[in-house]
């Protein structure tokens, strides 16, 4: 997903740690008037359930973003051995 994040400065390092923690890849960064960040990124739809109310608290509730479909790509090998894994002990289960 292309995700925009328009944010106060204070809070750009929180905003941009929790951006990749979620596997983000920051594109760039731009000054705006008022002392507001617009921080650019690509992040994984799977990785953004719950960023709306993350980002809310962290900025105190200052901070806005967007979000639209850019391009699919493959998941990490680590990743799909995670969900792989996760498949087949619902499986065993029943």
């Amino acid at each position: 997903m292309k995700v925009e994040v328009e944010t106060p400065e204070d809070y750009m390092g929180d905003i941009m740690g929790d951006l990749n923690r979620r596997r983000g890849l920051v594109q760039g960064m731009e000054d705006l008037p008022g002392g507001t960040k617009q921080i650019r990124a690509e992040v994984p739809l799977a990785e953004m359930f719950g960023y709306a109310t993350q980002m809310r608290s962290m900025s105190q509730g200052r901070a806005t973003y967007s979000m639209e479909f850019q391009k699919y790509v493959e998941i990490p090998k680590s990743v799909a051995a995670e969900i792989i894994s996760k498949y087949n002990s619902k499986d065993d289960d029943e």
